[in-house]
């Protein structure tokens, strides 16, 4: 988040510990005047959306942010692929009493569709098209003056993130409420158990573990009359100009949290990755499994791992270990001097549901919030760890962010004829 409206920071007689149990209230509070109708309706108060992806996260955000509060409205959408427009209407509408109003002229499709849904008359911007165009969907909605809900990652390679990061202070200055699809900063159990480790349950941490290890994803077999471009997009996980592997675009969630209770970014990454089972030409040029150490400032280390691979075990979750106690914070447990559990919680909203509703709730109150800096930081992350995954070489922070690597081909079209990017090899991909 951006260092002048850090709402993690203590003001004078508000205390960290306040500031997280305020926070974790108001995340069920909101929740319930969404379903309830207790929060501002619709007329100067309206959130007139505009969404740029529509595909299978861009369809969930639609959903979610309708679930959020009252007096939110669909206004355009936007993807380059028309289908993906009518797929969305149709599985969104389908949980509607009333469909939504987005007839086809503000309905636009090809590359620059995003110009046309940030040229309508809308105030709050979805941006859920494949990460490798996110830092120019950014930029232009940031210069159009929308408020922004961006999917996490906000780039894939260092020149994207360095774009992004220079955008933290023009989007403060214009007075511009931005919210990430890093949703577990917004999910009650999460907030209450950060806030404990940051008061100080399991002492200082001396080292922690984050993990997304599951099966394969899907794929779209490659059609006549498909573009190269075209079967790219359509398969966009398997290509890192679009993705930025794995490690990126997936496991970006649980880095995240060990930097949100670390409060810092790692400056050095070591990393065994590879592409062991998923090496069919479908599957692009990805990695199918990575296995990295982080290390932060302290010498505190991250052992991070995520894997696609079938019949394998399965994992996903964040955990620290302290100087007087451990956390397995995805289940809200902490051991040790302290001990705590949180109980499941049937009101407890959904993270997913909550992240646009704090994002709207911020607009309507006029509060700050930023969530640019926070995300962009975790997305150099993860790239650092692709890096040093790729090339075989340790890694720092300042390399990855000083990278002169675009991964976009230049000149990108629909018609664009595109070889498959080698696969990487480490000992042999230069560090760039």
């Amino acid at each position: 988040m951006s260092d002048t409206h850090d709402p993690a920071a203590p003001v004078a007689g508000f205390t960290r510990r306040d500031f997280l149990r305020t926070t974790a209230s108001a995340a069920v509070a909101a929740s319930v005047a969404g379903r309830f109708g207790m929060a501002h309706a619709a007329g100067s108060d309206e959130i007139r959306v505009g969404l740029i992806g529509a595909g299978g996260r861009g369809t969930g955000a639609l959903r979610n942010v309708l679930d959020a509060a009252p007096g939110v409205r669909v206004v355009a959408i936007g993807d380059v692929f028309q289908d993906q427009i009518d797929a969305s209407l149709k599985q969104v509408n389908a949980k509607l009493a009333k469909p939504l109003d987005v007839p086809k002229e503000r309905q636009f499709s090809g590359l620059d569709a995003y110009k046309n849904v940030l040229a309508q008359d809308i105030n709050y911007v979805i941006l859920a098209t494949p990460p490798g165009f996110r830092p120019l969907h950014l930029k232009a909605a940031v210069e159009s003056g929308k408020h922004i809900f961006t999917e996490k990652p906000v780039a894939v390679d260092g020149p994207g993130v360095r774009d992004v990061l220079a955008l933290v202070d023009v989007a403060d200055a214009k007075g511009l409420r931005i919210a990430a699809g890093t949703q577990r900063r917004h999910q009650a159990g999460y907030i209450e158990t950060i806030g404990r480790i940051h008061d100080g349950a399991i002492g200082d941490i001396v080292a922690a573990r984050a993990y997304w290890n599951q099966g394969s994803l899907w794929s779209k077999p490659r059609q006549p009359g498909w573009s190269d471009a075209e079967w790219m997009l359509r398969n966009w996980l398997y290509f890192p100009f679009l993705s930025g592997d794995i490690i990126v675009e997936q496991h970006i969630h649980n880095p995240d949290v060990i930097n949100w209770a670390m409060q810092a970014h790692p400056v050095r990454a070591v990393s065994l990755a590879g592409r062991q089972v998923r090496t069919a030409a479908e599957f692009g040029s990805v990695y199918d499994h990575f296995a990295t150490d982080f290390e932060y400032e302290n010498g505190v280390h991250l052992m991070s791992m995520c894997r696609q691979i079938e019949n394998c075990a399965n994992n996903v979750g964040e955990a620290l270990v302290g100087t007087r106690g451990n956390s397995q914070v995805d289940r809200y447990t902490i051991t040790g001097a302290n001990p705590w559990k949180r109980a499941e919680r049937d009101d407890d909203p959904d993270p997913y549901v909550q992240e646009h509703a704090d994002l709207i709730a911020a607009i309507r109150g006029n509060k700050p919030l930023n969530e640019l800096k926070a995300v962009a930081e975790t997305t150099l992350t993860a790239i650092m760890g692709r890096m040093a995954g790729y090339t075989g070489q340790a890694v720092t922070w300042d390399e990855a962010m000083a990278s002169q690597e675009v991964l976009m081909p230049a000149d990108f079209s629909l018609e664009s004829t595109i070889p498959v990017p080698a696969v990487a090899m480490p000992g042999q991909t230069p560090l760039t």
